[in-house]
């Protein structure tokens, strides 16, 4: 397979995991606020399982592409659902719930995945059979990360969300005033952190390690639900 091929084949197996998870992620939060009453993405067009209608240019092509190209750690987004808390039936408990169904959205894509891969490997071995074991199976993955990742406790993750709409008031207020530090402060743990461990010469990538266990341990479970692939 010549050079450009084998870019090629690399940029279509990742690209349709990536958009597929990281769009139906959001529209899962759409769907989710219209059943507790808020039809805010409803209005705005944005209540699709068509992906188009949630890519961030950004966040959902460039940035992964290039991260894909330099090796880097898999990191991206789609364009927010918007959705208004004040609306959702079940006040806190609602927007924890809203805030859920993206990940939970990604677990579901993951096994689902896994139980495709699962029953192509009796096909006979071709092309087209290695591109669609290959996407699969970077389904699986990706799936899985964005569920960990979105599920850690800090504003404006859904973890973060679901924490504010599961505390006591007092922590949930302390951690909502987080909201517009929390990406920076992730950012600086996925990314500053590591470049400066690398700088030094020690490892400092313990947030990576944490993801990567966690998905892992995800990966584990799968096997055991659905059977080796």
């Amino acid at each position: 397979m010549g050079h450009l091929s084998a870019i090629l084949l690399k940029v279509t197996v990742w690209a349709l995991p990536v958009i597929f998870a990281v769009t139906l992620h959001e529209a899962a939060h759409g769907y989710a606020a219209l059943a507790l009453g808020d039809q805010t993405a409803k209005r705005m067009g944005r209540l699709s399982l068509n992906p188009l209608r949630h890519v961030d240019p950004f966040g959902t092509l460039i940035l992964p592409g290039l991260l894909l190209a330099m090796g880097g750690v898999m990191f991206g987004w789609a364009k927010p659902v918007p959705v208004n808390f004040g609306k959702l039936k079940g006040g806190r408990l609602g927007m924890a719930a809203v805030a859920a169904a993206g990940p939970a959205l990604n677990l579901v894509l993951a096994l689902a995945a896994a139980a495709a891969l699962s029953l192509i490997q009796g096909m006979s071995a071709d092309f087209a059979r290695d591109w669609l074991r290959l996407n699969l199976a970077n389904a699986i993955y990706f799936n899985l990360l964005l569920a960990v990742f979105n599920l850690i406790p800090i504003p404006p993750l859904d973890g973060g969300r679901i924490a504010v709409g599961l505390l006591p008031r007092p922590l949930a207020a302390r951690l909502a005033n987080l909201e517009q530090a929390g990406m920076l402060i992730l950012l600086g743990l996925l990314f500053a952190l590591p470049l400066l461990g690398n700088a030094i010469g020690i490892d400092l990538d313990i947030f990576g390690r944490l993801l990567g266990g966690a998905v892992n341990w995800l990966w584990e479970r799968l096997l055991y639900i659905v059977g080796p692939w």
